[in-house]
């Protein structure tokens, strides 16, 4: 059964788990050796930018090793999950958990420690126009670690290899088609093997088989690695192929939760307008405003 707007976790010791509501899974069976099954917990949540609301009580878990997909229309608030996930906001009232720790809570040498485990690929790519491939995958190594060079070197090339893109390495970022740049991207993101991997709308502007390739490889290197992978997306087809589970966001709440198939068969209305890109429904296309007659000076 679908999971109407609540949180959903994973109960069970592995053999025949399922997902359920959080507040159904009894202490303790979702973790072992004290060790959580989720990574992340999202406790309602509630974020604005000013007087504009964006989240309203978002309640969700991310399981270890799972990939989840967060779907949602434009300005939903999907990317400003990941923002707090990271750390870059904090949240105006609830909290967010990676790995046992309360993320607002953590001093500047906490957060610097927490985002050593997460890898990030953002929107438009975000490699480092001046300085190479090789340079821009070798960054968070140089950065992070006291790795020598001599096996930065072969770190960078494994990390390209497993993208397809071992030949590209010399090449400057304004030498890529846009695929490229999105599977280098990637490949930075995983750079330093994270614990977490976040995809912000990694399939916008791509060619459908570039769009097919960073699908699989987003399952292929999560599977590889043992990871956990977010994927913020409004990309509903090719996100439903890849992932374990999904959120849909609407309204500043979590409005359904489950996997794939559940999703595709959902008859909540708001659910099934975005994933059959109906252009009626619940979830509406026009931004809130004035009435339009009102503002053409219509009205009497």
């Amino acid at each position: 059964m679908l999971a109407p707007a609540r949180s959903a976790a994973r109960c069970g010791n592995g053999a025949g788990e399922s997902y359920a509501i959080m507040s159904d899974c009894k202490e303790g069976s979702g973790s072992v050796n004290g060790i959580s099954d989720n990574l992340i917990e999202m406790e309602d949540l509630h974020f604005a930018y000013g007087a504009n609301q964006v989240l309203k009580g978002i309640q969700l878990v991310v399981p270890r090793g799972k990939i989840v997909g967060i779907l949602g229309v434009s300005g939903a608030g999907k990317s400003t999950l990941l923002k707090l996930i990271g750390g870059q906001r904090h949240p105006d009232r609830g909290r967010v958990r990676f790995d046992g720790r309360i993320v607002h809570e953590l001093d500047e040498k906490g957060l610097y420690d927490m985002r050593r485990h997460m890898g990030m690929m953002f929107q438009a790519g975000g490699l480092f126009t001046d300085i190479s491939v090789y340079e821009n995958i070798a960054f968070p190594m140089r950065e992070l670690t006291d790795l020598p060079d001599e096996m930065i070197h072969d770190l960078v090339l494994m990390k390209l290899q497993a993208v397809g893109l071992r030949g590209s390495s010399p090449l400057m970022p304004n030498e890529l088609s846009g695929g490229m740049a999105r599977r280098i991207a990637l490949a930075r993101a995983i750079a330093l093997d994270p614990m977490l991997t976040m995809y912000d709308e990694p399939f916008a502007g791509l060619d459908p088989i570039s769009l097919n390739v960073i699908a699989q490889l987003i399952r292929r290197l999560n599977d590889a690695l043992g990871a956990t992978s977010i994927v913020v997306t409004y990309d509903v087809m090719e996100t439903l192929k890849v992932v374990d589970y999904a959120y849909f966001i609407h309204g500043g709440v979590v409005v359904a939760a489950g996997t794939p198939e559940e999703l595709q068969n959902s008859d909540d209305p708001s659910v099934h307008q975005f994933i059959h890109a109906e252009p009626d429904g619940p979830v509406a296309f026009h931004y809130p405003g004035a009435a339009y007659e009102s503002d053409l000076g219509l009205t009497r």
